[in-house]
């Protein structure tokens, strides 16, 4: 179940934020980066709770959210600008960010941590990652 849920918080965070660039005259960027901002707590909140984290390990989930999830907005728009209508590409991008997440919550969290993370759905997202990765060879 917790595996759904990083799932549907990671293609919610995505999904907000294309909706809001398809209705660009609609949303402000302030509310763009204020959806982002709500979606980075969320999960920073979710994994504090689940992974019972320190204190600076919760700043550090926050500082990698904040960095990749911003960078990964950036790269999409300007795919998204650049007229890339092949969504292989963009899968590539998020997965290619989603795993530079992982690989610094592993630099961070704990041996117990990491197993506990991974059984909740982490390993999941890693195996579809990776297929993903093989399909494209």
């Amino acid at each position: 179940m917790k595996f759904y849920r990083l799932i549907h918080l990671t293609c919610a965070v995505f999904l907000s934020i294309f909706a809001a660039q398809a209705q660009n005259q609609a949303t402000t960027p302030e509310q763009r980066e204020k959806q982002m901002l709500e979606s980075i707590d969320r999960e920073k909140t979710r994994l504090r709770d689940l992974l019972d984290l320190e204190y600076w390990q919760e700043f550090y989930v926050d500082s990698i959210l904040t960095h990749d999830y911003t960078a990964l907005t950036e790269e999409l728009e300007g795919m998204q600008k650049a007229k890339v209508e092949n969504t292989d590409l963009y899968i590539s991008v998020q997965d290619k960010w989603m795993q530079q997440i992982v690989d610094s919550y592993k630099k961070i969290f704990t041996e117990d941590q990491w197993k506990k993370y991974m059984k909740s759905g982490g390993e999941r997202a890693q195996k579809d990652r990776d297929k993903r990765k093989g399909k494209k060879k």
